[in-house]
């Protein structure tokens, strides 16, 4: 029985396409679309979407042959999954009328009523309200599938597609309505996240160490990565795409666009220098896998100061994120946890050092949202010390929330559709046991 769920579900989707087509016209008055700022966030959609396919070529040439076509489809399942999730409520939880500050009513946009016509979001008024949702939803694809890297090879597929589904819906979603709906929590308190260092990669973060706790070791000793060369290039793919996920973020095709997307490349490029050299003075050869993990460490720490800090700056968090996840990789590798790809000390732990980092070094000048209110002060390295306390607060109350949360929905998952693989069936591979396919 438990197989026919999932079409069912789907027909229920189907059902609702007919019940519900949104063809209603919103007239919002005052409204001034921008077509050079709709070109800008179409591509900026397109950007960040092939990250999603970067992320599987990355993760997919880290783990064993026989567990590649398993790893690259993980994230590319929650491309489709979390899109129909989106159109249906997702968006609404999100970004929603608020209830609370902590969770928008799904009823706001079911079915994506009212993005036909004039409607646009606070904040983004010269595009179209779909395109934000749009751009939006590549966000919450990203998410869920950046901490499939911390339990590769041993999770059963059928039971990662509820967990994904499950943490979409009360992780991800109640963090973005809190850190970017106007009257959300973290929003009122002043917390700064320009494009998701808290909502995307501490989330992802902390779920990943929950995974690889819950889920416990490997069985296999032999973890020779399959295809570096895989790597290098979802390396690429996540650096070009990431210019849509920073520069996008300031909903325009404007001069803050243009300090994120030089603040972004800025940051890759120290952290990418900073993990190599780090590695030599330590007596390791110099290694491409090496160079591209440090590059993307410094792409997440950025994620929430890309537009708020000066380029100069990001040199100084490309570098620190770098040789601190550095080091937190090599504290992890002395303990028993089985992060298989290091997902929390390089997402959750480069994504906590960015937001610290952007209570340190942000300034009104880069951008007038920072001290907005003549009282929060800009950076601590500026004098004050108001902003800081406030990312160290939202940090805390973020972690405890993701890692527990992640902990509860790793359970009730398991209970469902036990979480774990055979040890045949991990001794076969997971592309062969799971999806009857092989490199």
């Amino acid at each position: 029985m438990k197989r026919f769920i999932p079409f069912l579900v789907l027909i229920v989707v189907l059902i609702l396409s007919f019940v519900f087509p949104s063809i209603e016209i919103s007239q919002v008055t005052g409204t001034h679309f921008d077509s050079g700022d709709i070109a800008w966030m179409l591509i900026s959609v397109a950007l960040v979407l092939i990250m999603t396919p970067g992320l599987a070529f990355f993760y997919g040439g880290m783990v064993n042959k026989k567990n590649v076509i398993s790893t690259m489809l993980q994230s590319l399942i929650s491309m489709v999954i979390i899109t129909v999730m989106w159109v249906v409520f997702g968006f609404s939880l999100a970004f929603g009328k608020s209830i609370g500050g902590f969770i928008g009513n799904p009823s706001t946009y079911f079915m994506m009523k009212g993005m036909l016509g004039s409607a646009v979001w606070p904040g983004a008024t010269t595009i179209p309200l779909v395109l934000f949702a749009m751009y939006q939803l590549k966000f919450a694809i990203i998410t869920p599938a950046l901490f499939t890297g911390a339990f590769a090879e041993r999770i059963r597929f059928n039971s990662y597609l509820i967990f994904l589904i499950l943490f979409s819906i009360f992780i991800y979603s109640p963090l973005a309505h809190c850190t970017w709906h106007p009257n959300g929590y973290l929003a009122k308190m002043g917390v700064l996240d320009f494009a998701g260092g808290t909502v995307v990669h501490m989330s992802a973060g902390w779920a990943a160490l929950a995974s690889a706790l819950y889920l416990k070791r490997r069985h296999e000793a032999n973890h020779a990565p399959a295809r570096i060369t895989y790597v290098i290039i979802g390396t690429g793919l996540l650096w070009f795409g990431w210019f849509g996920f920073n520069a996008g973020s300031a909903l325009s095709a404007s001069p803050l666009a243009a300090t994120a997307l030089a603040t972004t490349t800025t940051a890759a490029s120290a952290a990418g220098l900073a993990w190599v050299f780090f590695d030599m003075m330590r007596g390791r050869k110099p290694s491409a896998m090496g160079t591209c993990i440090g590059a993307v460490v410094g792409l997440v720490a950025i994620t929430p100061a890309a537009g708020y800090v000066s380029i100069p700056h990001s040199l100084a968090i490309g570098i620190i994120s770098a040789v601190v996840s550095n080091l937190v990789v090599e504290l992890r590798t002395r303990t028993s946890i089985d992060d298989t790809l290091d997902v929390f000390p390089c997402h959750g732990v480069g994504g906590m050092v960015g937001m610290l980092l952007t209570g340190v070094f942000a300034h009104h000048n880069v951008n007038p949202l920072v001290n907005a209110d003549g009282k929060s002060g800009n950076g601590l390295v500026f004098g004050d010390t108001h902003l800081f306390i406030v990312q160290l607060t939202a940090l805390v109350m973020v972690s405890v929330f993701a890692f527990f949360g992640s902990l509860l929905l790793l359970k009730i998952t398991d209970m469902i559709s036990p979480l774990r693989v055979s040890m045949e069936d991990e001794t076969v591979g997971l592309d062969i046991s799971q999806h009857g396919e092989k490199l």
